[in-house]
């Protein structure tokens, strides 16, 4: 009697993905993954290996547009079948066409940003799902894209400003604020996972809950208020459980702001804020739309350092703007030195398609755009040298990134005024006690010996 044998099982289809963009973008690319590994799709390395691709894109500046086009260009070359999502998929080209369409008229499928409904819809339309579906493969924080110990948590989309210079609100809309039950519960997820460091992110984080009236919501059967302070306090108790950080990026500086600076001093958050200032002179400020003056600004950086003395704070800038004179730029640069900023990046003004700010008079000339934002890094150099050299001597609590051979020959990592891939680094040197080891993922005590350009050299101890 014959045996009939089973036929093998057929593999699981591929998915190759690639993230650009802004932290914002990669939680994005994080929900459509965790979708995909739900329904029992693989993601392959390569996008040859992959039965197609998916690019979620950058479109803010020239540069970034580029390389999401380029990546397209790429991933159309090496497999033929490719679907585009994010925010350069909502951005017009000539003639009020789809410019990603226009570039690329072979992609399978184009969507806006934050759209993992539509983006799955293009997938089972030209890559059809698994028939059993690998709920059980999906860990209960979703799939991530940074390293096991941090992760970014976003909590809410779109922004409610105009400012000149930019469209992300014409690409991704108004507020939208997450509840704050959904939020809480996402961010004990994955402190429960090993995350040691939630970079809580959004287009406007001081403004969360402004859309919703700040009503209400629930969290472990109490009332908690959809509001930034009663957010960072309760992921600040949430992660003093788990031993981890809590750590503020895009906080514009809105009174309301100072409440959260206690809350540092207690030790439930972090003391750093990534605030995106741009610039400081009033009538730069008032020509890009800024929701604040330069004076308060200042005013409102000193009241956070008496506060809290040991708080770092990074922001942004734009060098070169529509009608910027030589007497605002040296404005800003005198803010720079004046405001101490421990960490300070700086754009040269790209005129973006579709912003506002292209229509204003007086456009600064390219190369003086990039001479300035030249000058403006080599003052923001110093100042952070500066604010380096002072922590030479201290003992600080380090998180390892990086520690070949448990760390006998030294390690890489970051202290509380570092956030990933944006700031400096602690380089650790070997440990002096033989028995000292290092761990990717856990926290270190050491003690500052030197400053190197944008980084510390450290001793664990």
């Amino acid at each position: 009697m014959s045996e009939t044998l089973a036929p093998p099982p057929k593999a699981a289809p591929k998915v190759g993905f690639v993230s650009l963009g802004c932290p914002k973008a990669l939680t994005d690319s994080e929900l459509i993954l965790t979708q995909l590994s739900a329904e029992g799709y693989q993601t392959s390395k390569t996008f040859a290996g992959a039965d197609l691709v998916i690019v979620n894109t950058c479109g803010f500046i020239d540069d970034a547009v580029r390389e999401s086009l380029d990546t397209i260009g790429e991933a159309l070359a090496e497999n033929g079948k490719v679907i585009v999502t994010g925010c350069l998929g909502a951005r017009e080209g000539e003639g009020g066409g789809n410019l990603v369409r226009q570039m690329h008229p072979s992609v399978l499928a184009v969507t806006g940003p934050h759209a993992t409904h539509e983006v799955m819809s293009a997938v089972h339309e030209h890559l059809p799902k698994p028939h059993d579906p690998f709920v059980d493969l999906v860990p209960p924080q979703g799939i991530k894209l940074t390293p096991r110990h941090y992760a970014y948590l976003k909590i809410s989309e779109g922004c409610n400003h105009r400012c000149t210079f930019c469209i992300i609100p014409s690409m991704r809309g108004d507020l939208v604020s997450r509840p704050i039950g959904d939020v809480l519960t996402e961010a004990r997820k994955l402190f429960e996972a090993g995350v040691k460091e939630l970079l809580v992110v959004s287009q406007d984080t001081s403004a969360y809950g402004v859309d919703v009236k700040y009503r209400t919501g629930f969290w472990d059967g109490k009332p908690v208020k959809t509001r930034m302070f009663d957010l960072v306090r309760s992921l600040g108790e949430l992660a003093k459980g788990y031993g981890a950080w809590v750590r503020l990026h895009y906080v514009y500086p809105y009174p309301h702001v100072d409440d959260i600076i206690p809350l540092m001093a207690e030790g439930l958050c972090l003391p750093y804020l990534d605030v995106p200032l741009q610039h400081s002179h009033p009538d730069v400020l008032r020509r890009m739309k800024r929701p604040a003056s330069g004076e308060r600004n200042l005013e409102r950086i000193a009241r956070w350092r008496e506060l809290c003395p040991e708080i770092v704070v990074r922001s942004t800038f734009i060098a070169g703007f529509p009608g910027e004179t030589e007497a605002e730029f040296d404005h800003l640069l005198e803010f720079l030195r004046e405001a101490r900023i421990d960490r300070a990046g700086c754009f040269a003004y790209s005129p973006v398609p579709g912003a506002t700010a292209n229509a204003l008079p007086d456009a600064v000339p390219d190369a003086l755009r990039e001479e300035r934002r030249a000058r403006f890094m080599a003052v923001a150099e110093n100042v952070s040298s500066d604010k380096l050299q002072q922590r030479v001597g201290a003992t600080m609590q380090v998180l390892v990134d990086a520690a070949p051979g448990m760390g006998k020959k030294g390690g890489v990592g970051r202290s509380y005024a570092d956030a990933p891939e944006i700031d400096g680094v602690v380089r650790l040197l070997p440990p002096e006690k033989i028995s000292k080891t290092l761990k990717v993922g856990e926290f270190t005590k050491a003690r500052v010996v030197a400053a190197q350009g944008h980084d510390l050299l450290a001793v664990p101890i």
